[in-house]
């Protein structure tokens, strides 16, 4: 018998939840690196490039789930430069008022691929984190306000420049104002015990039946 699917939740922080369909779309985003060391028989991963080889200093866009198994301080296959949107004059903007930034514009996946920046060494991962922190916090409060405040309503509008972690604390909000709805017109569900405590008092039964 079928199961209805129950999304993975993603990964917190540097880790990720190859289980999770929002850690597997995440790891398909692109990260710009240069070349420390040439790579033979994989020219075709250079879709400019016609030869079959990639030479030493090349600059290309990998996906990150690629340049994390190439990264290695010790041989230098790779380095990493930081995305447009994680460098210092993003990071000024955020930091004058991050709720003006259209997040899922920038990148759908902004905390969690920023915080995947972190595996790399870079002297501005310090910023890089603190942004990542502030950003969260300056964009919170707002996003669980508009939450409360739309119900029964088009939110579409609302969600367009969240990040995809920000659409879920989104829906959290919506779904928790709507059973708090529920409950005060009195169409709560009825509670019942979890499959858990039902499978414990069944044992308990049959070994006192014994």
């Amino acid at each position: 018998m079928w199961e209805s699917y129950r999304a993975v939740e993603a990964g917190l922080g540097r880790e990720e939840n190859f289980l999770s369909l929002e850690d597997v779309l995440m790891s398909q985003e692109k990260l710009p690196c240069r070349l420390e060391s040439g790579l033979a028989r994989l020219g075709f991963l250079d879709k400019g490039g016609d030869t079959e080889h990639i030479p030493e200093g090349s600059k290309m866009e990998l996906p990150l789930w690629l340049v994390k198994g190439l990264y290695d301080n010790k041989r230098r296959i790779i380095s990493v430069e930081l995305p447009k949107i994680y460098r210092e004059g993003w990071r000024t903007v955020f930091s004058a008022d991050a709720n003006v930034v259209d997040l899922h514009k920038m990148g759908p996946h902004y905390y969690s691929f920023g915080s995947q920046l972190l595996n790399f060494d870079s002297p501005e991962n310090t910023e890089i984190a603190q942004t990542l922190l502030q950003t969260f916090i300056g964009r919170f409060r707002r996003i669980m306000d508009s939450s409360q405040n739309a119900y029964n309503e088009d939110t579409s509008g609302l969600v367009a420049k969240l990040d995809e972690l920000e659409r879920c604390l989104f829906r959290a909000g919506q779904e928790g104002l709507n059973a708090f709805q529920n409950w005060e017109r009195g169409q709560a569900a009825q509670i019942r015990a979890s499959s858990l405590v039902q499978s414990y008092k069944k044992r308990k039964f049959h070994e006192t039946d014994t």
